[in-house]
């Protein structure tokens, strides 16, 4: 992400950036769509091993993650602002968390709606549409393949929307998107159409994560100088993931076993919404911010490094 980010054209950093989480959907898309070719079998082969194959092919994805990874150097930014310079520092995390507080709450509160709602929806609302509405598995599958599909282009759209408006806007947009789509999506769902099924899953994932994943990857670089980036970009947005998309399946079921009742559900994910707001409210815009720069060096020495116009 840091990397598709940073070799961006200034103008274009939020556009480029998007392509970073383009991975991600993909991989939600071919996973729903192994899982459907899967489910075809006979329901004595698919519960023996055919459930097994889709997690053995993921091993490939392992594979080619290892040889992408062995294969990335420090970025050219990172290498003239911080390794050229001597400014390395011992524990750039704990730098980030300390030097900049408020971006780094920033980072972890927008992933609350982002990443909570990133699992919300495709993972327990596939359930509940299955499981519990008894939805043809086919058609539900088939419902959430095509909300991905269409996440794809809205990623990107997001993502060149703020660098004409604004990161803040479009991420805002998203977690708000988020509170009002809570109550609604078991509505659409509810009807157990295919065609609302699948409406419902298309806004939450092409609308509400769409316009938050879009402009994330520049939003998050931008927040930290080249010395912390990485560290403090990293350790925010996985400890993030850690507090909202890890449990969000889980607290989800354990709200319906607990209550028998949709309802509690969507206002947890009304709550994951409103920490984003709460959020992207608090933090600054940085989409026309030059990210080459340490700010303390800007503050320091303005015609050296001067910042974009």
């Amino acid at each position: 992400m840091i990397y598709l980010v940073e070799n961006a054209p200034p103008k274009h950093r939020g556009f480029w950036g998007g392509f970073a989480p383009l991975g991600v959907s993909v991989g939600n898309l071919l996973a729903a769509g192994a899982f459907a070719l899967v489910t075809m079998l006979p329901r004595e082969a698919l519960m023996s091993w055919g459930w097994r194959l889709p997690f053995l092919a993921s091993f490939l994805l392992i594979v080619v993650g290892i040889f992408v990874r062995m294969r990335i150097t420090e970025t050219p930014v990172y290498t003239e602002a911080v390794v050229a310079r001597g400014k390395v520092e011992s524990n750039p995390a704990m730098e980030a968390l300390r030097q900049h507080p408020r971006n780094f709450f920033v980072v972890l509160g927008a992933r609350m709606a982002e990443n909570g709602l990133g699992y919300f929806f495709p993972v327990f609302g596939l359930s509940y549409v299955i499981t519990t509405l008894d939805v043809p598995k086919a058609d539900a599958l088939s419902a959430l393949m095509l909300a991905f599909t269409v996440e794809l282009f809205a990623i990107l759209g997001f993502a060149a929307l703020s660098d004409r408006i604004g990161r803040r806007p479009v991420y805002m947009f998203g977690a708000l998107a988020g509170v009002a789509l809570a109550f609604p999506f078991f509505w659409m769902v509810g009807t157990k159409e295919w065609i609302m099924i699948a409406l419902a899953f298309i806004l939450a994932r092409a609308v509400v994560t769409a316009a938050m994943f879009g402009p994330q990857a520049a939003y998050f670089a931008e927040l930290f100088p080249p010395q912390r980036r990485f560290a403090g970009f990293a350790f925010a947005r996985e400890l993030g993931s850690l507090l909202s998309g890890g449990p969000a399946p889980f607290v989800a079921t354990a709200l319906v076993a607990a209550y028998g009742t949709w309802w509690p559900v969507a206002c947890y994910a009304m709550f994951l919404s409103a920490c984003t707001v709460v959020a992207i409210w608090i933090g600054p815009e940085t989409y026309q911010e030059n990210i080459a720069a340490d700010a303390s060096e800007q503050a320091e020495l303005p015609a050296a490094i001067p910042a974009r116009a």
